[in-house]
């Protein structure tokens, strides 16, 4: 649940976006004034700001540089009319995460909303790097080891954080790249700029040359007014690109163009326009043979690889899975609210044998499972190959649906205020769903995804993260 924080003098709208956000989770304040605006939130913490520019006394610009001066790090969406849309952009320039014209389309206006939030996590949330002492363990994110080979990669963070040099972050689904950028990104002196995260899989070919460089009015069907991509709105920050060894050859190429130039130009558009970013990638391909086979550009290639830090898979740091298990088993009991029940040793070293071909989020994903149906009992070695099991239908699932509906009443009724409980389920269902699918088509990813209604780069993303292989 976010806390959301509308700024607007038109009291139907902010009853009206009230009620939207309130239904989709989120703990909303509406404020009639740019003053009373900048008054509340010098007071209280907010996780998102939702702006009008034309507002009585101070108005939506002067509003919004006020909000950056407390904190700038706080994610700020622009309301306007089609009239203003200049201003808009220009707010945009300066640090605004984006901007909605109205009227707007409701379901554009949520996608934008939740973009804003998960930009804010990123941005905000520390990657505590290698925990020792026990209040670290506590942080959202980490990573953790002490093998030989993540030292090296502790030494490689530490060396080229400060720097402005491109990295390229390389390692098997789930090493934890992202990982890596974020803390890149919090050490470095453009932590306190945007932080931009863009999946290149995820995103459709068709979509994502926009997503990145924006376009003019005009460009395309249902180019209404001009749109500033990502890479604008990052300006002065960073940009992280995952799955960039799945870009098209055309996106490479304005890619190659902002590495060398410090230039991008939006589609439609002829004027070059200078911007200041740094770029970290992360693939988990084999970008050699990529370029041997035509499907990735040289060029581009030795201008990402200026700093490049590997991630080892798990089967490569063993002695790191325990180290894993138990900072796994103290964060997602704290998140869930379940007693830590801690493991057995002969369960602890079945696991250190084990491959994992998920990395990290396999061990993490199997972990969780294990915690939300253990019975308050050090978790057996039985239980790590019920939850290991491949089919869908095992006994890492709950046995009945009585015994699950039993688990979810014990947990809302100790603490109605769960926070993280809808959310994994949701999660959990997920998985479940996607897992059928597979199996129904015989581990056919773009048939699984039809079936499903999703496309197949949403389809392929939400396996990623949830660790599921065919």
């Amino acid at each position: 649940m976010a806390k959301i924080v509308i700024i607007d003098d038109d009291a139907q709208l902010r009853r009206s976006l009230a009620r939207l956000l309130s239904e989709d989770g989120h703990e909303v304040k509406g404020i009639g004034s740019g003053e009373a605006g900048i008054d509340y939130l010098s007071n209280h913490p907010a996780d998102l700001v939702i702006l009008d520019l034309r507002l009585p006394g101070m108005d939506g610009m002067e509003t919004f540089q006020a909000i950056k001066e407390l904190d700038p790090k706080l994610p700020v969406i622009i309301m306007t009319a089609y009239g203003t849309t200049d201003t808009a952009i220009e707010a945009t320039k300066q640090g605004a995460f984006d901007y909605v014209l109205k009227p707007f389309e409701v379901k554009s206006f949520l996608k934008i909303v939740d973009e804003a939030l998960r930009a804010a996590n990123f941005t905000r949330s520390r990657v505590s790097v290698n925990p020792t002492e026990p209040d670290e363990e506590m942080f959202r994110d980490a990573i953790v080891g002490r093998s030989p080979a993540m030292q090296e990669v502790y030494k490689a963070i530490g060396r080229v954080a400060p720097t402005d040099a491109t990295v390229l972050v390389r390692g098997e689904s789930g090493t934890g790249k992202e990982l890596v950028a974020r803390a890149i990104y919090q050490h470095s002196h453009r932590s306190d700029k945007p932080f931009m995260v863009i999946n290149c899989v995820a995103i459709p070919e068709t979509l994502l040359e926009s997503e990145l460089f924006g376009y003019e009015k005009g460009a395309f069907t249902g180019a209404v007014s001009r749109k500033l991509g990502k890479i604008e709105q990052a300006n002065g920050g960073t940009i992280f690109l995952d799955e960039i060894g799945d870009m098209s050859l055309s996106t490479q190429a304005k890619l190659l163009r902002l590495l060398q130039e410090k230039k991008i130009e939006r589609l439609g558009g002829g004027k070059p326009i200078p911007v200041d970013v740094r770029i970290i990638a992360a693939t988990n391909r084999d970008l050699e043979a990529a370029v041997s086979e035509g499907t990735f550009r040289d060029d581009l290639y030795y201008r990402l690889k200026v700093v490049t830090i590997t991630l080892p898979p798990l089967r490569e740091r063993r002695e790191d899975i325990s180290l894993l298990v138990d900072y796994f088993l103290r964060r997602s009991s704290q998140e869930m609210g379940i007693p830590n029940p801690g493991i057995t040793n002969e369960a602890l070293a079945f696991m250190t044998t084990l491959d994992w071909p998920g990395n990290v989020r396999e061990l993490e994903n199997t972990v969780r499972k294990l915690l939300i149906f253990n019975r308050g009992v050090p978790i057996t070695q039985e239980e790590v190959q019920k939850a290991l099991a491949e089919s869908p239908s095992s006994d890492v699932y709950p046995p009945d649906e009585e015994a699950l509906i039993r688990w979810i009443r014990s947990q809302l009724t100790s603490n109605p205020q769960r926070q993280h409980l809808f959310e994994y389920l949701l999660d959990y269902t997920a998985e479940l769903i996607i897992r059928e699918a597979l199996q129904i088509t015989g581990g056919n990813r773009s048939q699984a995804a039809r079936l499903l209604g999703l496309s197949r780069p949403a389809l392929l993303g939400r396996m990623e993260k949830y660790g599921i292989r065919t």
